[in-house]
């Protein structure tokens, strides 16, 4: 997958971005506090890492946001061990290098569901502990160069990650915070860029409870996140947002029902918009992804968008 940024010129005169829907990203080492103890995170040589097949890109910028991810596979594995994180770092490694044909791994860091954090793309540690620049890295598809990229090993759609998983998470996403001066509302997860399942339903509505946690390590009151995001629809799904985006689609040209369910030519019609405008699929997953071809979400919806759609309407409509 190359590594390149989010484009924003949309067909149709409506130039919406999915980071300009989560809002103006404007931190500052002032709106962070400094200071949060760096977590034990074992660097690449300690897991025996593969060394990069190109030169590893340093961005002379923070990153923006932090984004949350599942490996989807591994899975929720109840193997804890030291041992097995490192495993686990080098079967996802082997996977984005030979399967995805990248540089090295896609994210930046990579936690265990035993607790341990390892260093995923090579110089993220050095580069991180520096706090001025950024590692670009292969994980949220068409976003690189704003996003800093966490991958939790595990499957979190419909099970909870493991408590020393999440205290792990915690403890690394407010280092990095602390590090960029990343206010906690940038706290983001894989779909909030991307139509895609990551992090997994269940870790994704712990979130704010994430972002919550990170402020109190921060030493920040606990942020009013309300910015608004667009919702993720797959197929067989049923209700008022099917129909609205299907409206949508019908509106673009697409012979689709409207009449609430996603079924296949909506996902054809998902599908194709995508593939028209160019848009990465299976952005992440770490050794093995699902198939996610059709999935309606954050970078998908401003392509359906009309000019002349009444966005606020819309988007209370989508949140009733």
């Amino acid at each position: 997958m190359a590594d390149f940024d989010r484009r924003t010129a949309l067909k149709g005169g409506l130039t919406v971005s999915a980071v300009g829907l989560l809002g103006t990203a404007t931190t500052s080492a002032a709106e962070a506090a400094s200071g949060v103890a760096e977590p034990k995170i074992h660097d690449t040589t300690a897991w025996n890492a593969r060394p990069p097949a190109g030169a590893i890109e340093v961005q002379n910028h923070k990153p923006t946001y932090i984004v949350v991810h599942h490996t989807v596979d591994p899975g929720n594995v109840t193997d804890y061990t030291l041992e097995h994180a490192f495993w686990a770092s080098r079967s996802i490694q082997n996977f984005h290098m030979d399967t995805r044909g990248w540089i090295d791994t896609g994210q930046q860091f990579t936690n265990s569901r035993g607790g341990h954090i390892t260093e995923g793309r090579h110089r993220s540690l050095e580069i991180l502990r520096g706090g001025t620049r950024h590692v670009l890295g292969a994980n949220v598809g068409n976003n690189n160069s704003t996003c800093i990229g966490i991958e939790n090993e595990g499957l979190y759609s419909k099970e909870d990650v493991t408590p020393a998983l999440w205290d792990s998470l915690v403890k690394l996403v407010a280092y990095i915070a602390s590090q960029y001066g990343i206010s906690p509302e940038f706290i983001k997860g894989h779909r909030d860029f991307n139509s895609t399942e990551c992090p997994g339903t269940v870790l994704y509505n712990r979130l704010p409870e994430l972002r919550t946690e990170v402020g109190k390590l921060l030493g920040t009151a606990s942020p009013k996140v309300d910015l608004p995001e667009w919702p993720l629809l797959k197929p067989g799904d049923s209700g008022p947002r099917v129909r609205a985006a299907q409206e949508l689609l019908r509106a673009r040209g697409f012979a689709v029902p409207v009449d609430g369910l996603f079924g296949q030519s909506t996902k054809d019609a998902v599908a194709a918009v995508a593939a028209r405008n160019g848009l990465e699929r299976d952005a992440c997953g770490a050794t093995a992804a699902t198939d996610e071809t059709g999935f309606l979400g954050s970078d998908v919806w401003p392509l359906i968008v009309g000019s002349g759609t009444d966005l606020r309407a819309l988007k209370a409509r989508l949140a009733g």
